[in-house]
Formats: C-alpha cells, structure tokens, sequence
C-alpha cells in the first residue's frame, strides 16, 4: 500500500509540473500504465517500481504496424472466408434435413426410384464440401477449381437424367407409390431450391462464381425432385409415356444450367488470368 500510494504521489507531481512547467528539461514524456513522467530514453523500458512497459503518446492509436499486423480490423479475405464456409455449412445442413425426411417417406413406401433419387441427392449435395474446403483455405485456385468440379456434376446429372429417360421410352415400367414420389419430390424440391437460394446469394455477395455454380446445382436437383412429382401426377392420371417426356424436358432444362455455370466460372477464370 505505501510503494502504490508512493507511486500515485509521484504521478500527481509529475503530472503538475508537466502543465506548469512543461517537459523537464525537454526530456520526453512516456507512461507507465497510469503513471506519466519525463527523462531520457531510448525505446520502450521498464523501471523497478512501476509495474507497466512504457509507452510514448501516440502508441495506442489505431495504425498499421510495419512488422505484418493491424490493430481494429479484420483482414477481408478472413470474413470472405468465414461468409462462404457459413453459406456452405447452411445450405448442407437444408439438404441434410431434407433427406432425413425423404428417408423417412422412403421407409413407408419401400420405393425402389425413390431410393435412387434419394441416393442421387446425398450424393451430389456432398460436392459442397471442396469448396467449402477451397473457403476455409482462403484458396481462390481452390474456389475456381471446385467451380468447375461442380459445372463437370450438372453435366453429369443431365446425362444421367437423358439416359433414364430415353431407357425408359424404350423399355417402359410402371411407376408404384405414387403417393410416397410425389411427397418426397415436393420436399425434395423445397429443400433444393432453400439450399439453392442461400448458395446463389452467398456467391452475389462474395463474388464468387464457384459457389454460385454450386447454388446452380442445388437447383437443378430441385427440378429434378419437381419433374417426379409431375411424373407421379401425369402417371396417377393415366398417362404413362409423360414420365420419360418429361424427363427430357429436366434434361434440357439441367443442360441450360449447365451452360450457364460454365460461362460464368469460366469468365471468373479468364479474369483472373487477364489480371496477373
């Protein structure tokens, strides 16, 4: 208690002759912690009775350090990072709770396609996690490449949708529980699109077109959960060749996308080949 109340008395006079008197001796002023007084130094030091490193003025402002940090902000390519693995982890999460619920109309029915399209699903849902790796790595290589990952699984997701349908033209089966298609295709459908809308707003605001192309994919798994529900309902009312028919028409719709996603990572790719 007598070195702090010391300490403090010194602190007061040091503080009183630097306003009446200025700098003693023009030696310049420095703290240590809340004690301030005056004398020759070279750098930052420490005395026996004051427990605090000292400080010059001007040390505590917000400013840019030439030894490789800042003080009060965030380097951006960390929050880019963060927003885009948030984005990815979101939007897995949709597609994970959609295909519990598919499971769950699965067991009820026992349907043999509707397994398939649930299959189908998990499996192209997990092409999210290169990119959400390329996010965390804060890789912008990673990004692009995992982009055309994605563009490369729309194609083959509109190849595999061309041939079911053709197979089925030419050798037609009939479609049972047409309850339990068109129910899972409506969550199906929902989850998709929900997954989708998060990926493609995400991709606007980070300007990236991997995830956007990834959004783009959610979506052409929603068409493709939508035209089983149209299949179950043309089906249901008689009409048994609409369910190839229409598994055509998703194919040039999943086609279209898929040109769409390769323009857009491509033309990212020749921008950044312009700028370097």
């Amino acid at each position: 208690m007598r070195q702090h109340k010391i300490g403090a008395e010194a602190w007061c006079r040091a503080r009183a002759e630097t306003r009446h008197h200025g700098p003693m001796n023009g030696t310049p002023a420095h703290r240590h912690g809340v004690w301030t007084h005056e004398h020759h130094h070279h750098g930052a030091h420490r005395h026996a009775r004051l427990p605090f490193r000292s400080k010059t003025p001007g040390d505590d402002h917000g400013h840019v350090h030439g030894h490789g940090h800042t003080h009060g902000r965030v380097d951006p390519s960390i929050i880019r990072s963060r927003a885009g693995v948030r984005a990815v982890a979101i939007s897995l999460g949709i597609l994970a709770a959609t295909a519990a619920l598919q499971v769950v109309v699965f067991i009820s029915s026992g349907s043999v396609a509707l397994l398939a399209d649930l299959i189908h699903n998990t499996g192209d849902a997990l092409t999210a996690l290169p990119l959400g790796a390329a996010f965390l790595l804060r890789s912008r290589r990673a990004e692009r490449w995992s982009g055309y990952a994605v563009v490369v699984m729309i194609l083959v997701s509109a190849l595999v949708a061309a041939y079911e349908a053709v197979d089925r033209l030419i050798d037609p089966r009939k479609l049972d529980h047409l309850w339990a298609l068109a129910a899972a295709g409506v969550v199906g459908f929902i989850g998709n699109e929900l997954a989708a809308q998060v990926r493609l707003r995400a991709g606007r605001r980070l300007d990236s077109p991997a995830l956007m192309a990834d959004g783009a994919h959610a979506r052409v798994d929603g068409y493709v959960s939508l035209g089983v529900v149209a299949s179950a309902g043309v089906v249901a009312a008689g009409w048994e060749a609409g369910d190839p028919i229409i598994g055509l028409a998703i194919t040039a719709v999943i086609l279209r996308i898929t040109w769409q996603a390769w323009r857009t990572v491509r033309a990212d790719h020749d921008d950044h080949d312009h700028a370097h």
